[in-house]
Formats: structure tokens, C-alpha cells, sequence
């Protein structure tokens, strides 16, 4: 902020980040800027949006376009604005089911591959490496380690199962995010608006560097 601020001088801007871009020291900071008020938007992680469930439950939804109903919670000088869209529940339930279909058609694979332990063991630490989050809807068990080395490389069978009820509650938030802002008396409408910029600019990076390729 302070680099930005030397070079291109104070005023009254909008800082709009991602999640996990600002720290708390950073948005403190922020709050506490004297001058022109340092305003700011950001994303938080998904986490955070379990964390603040039950106050959001108490809150009504609230039409903030087509297709895009908000909850707003007030909270410590901040606003934090629960934003559904429809268009990114579609968008994101179609990814997370190519995902699950990738990951469950992996470990079938590797179920019917005659792996050591061991073996068996690195090729699931890659899947879980290249499933990310969607691993944790996954159920694994395996037997227990061979107590003899030799029997480490003996054929080891493993089963899966989904985790129906973590998968209902990824569900239940795919489409949603969790604003957070000190802008409280703007339009929630536009806060959203504001924050897919971000997506945009994303995007313009991505055809840019195709360009130079």
C-alpha cells in the first residue's frame, strides 16, 4: 500500500483483493490510515464463511440482481456481504463434478493396479495432491501396515466411499462468497460488481500471456 501510495500519491481508491491476498495487519492498517479514508473489498476464504453460518442464517436474503441475492451482516465497523449467484452455483457444481468423476475414476484405476503398500501410498499422496479440497469428500481406507518388509511389496487392496454428507455441505455453499468490507452504506449490488473486476482483470492476464507465447 505504502509503494502504491508514494507513487501515485493518496486519494480516495477502492482497494479490491482476493481472498488470502491482505492479512489482518494489512487491513488494520487500513482502518487506521489517516488522510483520505483507505476504503477496501475483499474476498475471505471459504472458511471463514462456516465460521459466520449461524449469524448469516439469521439474515434475510436480499435481491441484489438478477440472479445474485445477498446477506448482510454488519460486524465490528465492517460489512461482511454473503453473496449467492446463480450463474457460479451451475459454473462451479459443473467443475466439482468433473473433479469428483476424475478423482473416483483414478482410484478405481488404482484399485485394479497390483500395487505394493508403499507403492499404493505414493500414487494416493498424488491424487490427494491433485484433488485439493474435493479429497476431503473422499473416504479412504486402507489395511495396516505390513509388519515385515518383504510384504510391503505384496498386492495391497484399499476402498473408497464418498462422504454424501460433506459433499451436501460443499453444495450448499458452491455459488456463495463471503465479502468483506468497510464500505457499509454502499449498494451490495454493486459491492459484487465491484469484486468480479477481479475475474476480469484475471482473465485480461491470461489472454495477455497467451498473446506473448
Amino acid at each position: 500500500m505504502q509503494k502504491i501510495e508514494t507513487q501515485y500519491g493518496r486519494a480516495r481508491r477502492v482497494w479490491v483483493m482476493d481472498r488470502g491476498i491482505p492479512t489482518e495487519e494489512v487491513l488494520e492498517e487500513m482502518r487506521q490510515a489517516g488522510g483520505p479514508p483507505v476504503q477496501y473489498l475483499v474476498g475471505t476464504p471459504k472458511g471463514r464463511l462456516g465460521k459466520l453460518e449461524a449469524e448469516l442464517l439469521k439474515q434475510p436474503w436480499q435481491q441484489a440482481r438478477e440472479g445474485v441475492r445477498v446477506k448482510l451482516l454488519p460486524q465490528d465497523g465492517e460489512l461482511y456481504v454473503c453473496v449467492e449467484s446463480q450463474a457460479r452455483i451451475g459454473k462451479e457444481r459443473s467443475m466439482r463434478r468433473r473433479r469428483l468423476r476424475r478423482l473416483i475414476g483414478g482410484l478405481k484405476e488404482l484399485q485394479e493396479q497390483r500395487l505394493g503398500y508403499e507403492s499404493l501410498l505414493l500414487k494416493l499422496g498424488a491424487a490427494k495432491k491433485a484433488a485439493g479440497r474435493d479429497w476431503a469428500l473422499i473416504d479412504i481406507t486402507l489395511p495396516q501396515r505390513p509388519a515385515k518388509k518383504a510384504a510391503l511389496r505384496e498386492r495391497c487392496d484399499f476402498s473408497f466411499q464418498l462422504r454424501r454428507d460433506k459433499l451436501r455441505i460443499a453444495r450448499r455453499r458452491e455459488g456463495r462468497y463471503l465479502l468483506r468490507s468497510n464500505l457499509t452504506g454502499t449498494d451490495p449490488g454493486k459491492l459484487w460488481t465491484m469484486y468480479l473486476q477481479l475475474t476480469q482483470v484475471e482473465q485480461a492476464f491470461k489472454d495477455l500471456k497467451g498473446d506473448l507465447r
